[in-house]
């Protein structure tokens, strides 16, 4: 895959973060239980990846001899959808999503710095330390901006 076209593919990632937590606070008021509104969300997650999986040969016996703690991904993954549709409606949703970003920019810079989990090794250089913090920076301006 180019690089343009990954680009394109996690920007609508990023676009989508935001819009699963309005989506699935709404979904948490309505039902009156952000848990079970959760539930629905893996619900159709699950079903999404099985289709997806099935259309590019779906095949699971890999991750039998996978390391167990590469399952924590399924628990942080449950750990964000919990709290984002628990919070985001009484913290708003560019607070919440504020200091989701703020957590990501944070972990990505140490687990690109010390190749955690086998990820490629990006050195923390001044010019890249200078760009994070011009985005938390960036971030930030979004949230005071709109107090005003």
């Amino acid at each position: 895959m180019t690089a343009p076209a990954s680009a394109a593919i996690m920007l609508l990632a990023g676009i989508g973060i935001p819009v699963l937590a309005a989506l699935n606070a709404r979904l948490g008021g309505v039902m009156g239980a952000p848990a079970s509104a959760a539930v629905i969300l893996f619900a159709v997650a699950l079903a999404s990846s099985l289709l997806v999986a099935a259309a590019t040969g779906l095949d699971l016996r890999a991750a039998a001899g996978a390391p167990p703690h590469l399952f924590l991904a399924g628990a942080l993954i449950a750990f964000y959808v919990l709290s984002i549709t628990w919070i985001a409606p009484r913290f708003g949703i560019g607070n919440a999503v504020f200091f989701v970003l703020m957590g990501q920019l944070a972990s990505a810079a140490l687990i690109d710095q010390f190749g955690l989990f086998g990820a490629r090794v990006v050195e923390m250089t001044w010019v890249r330390g200078a760009g994070l913090s011009l985005m938390a920076a960036g971030l930030f301006l979004t949230q005071i901006a709109g107090r005003g």
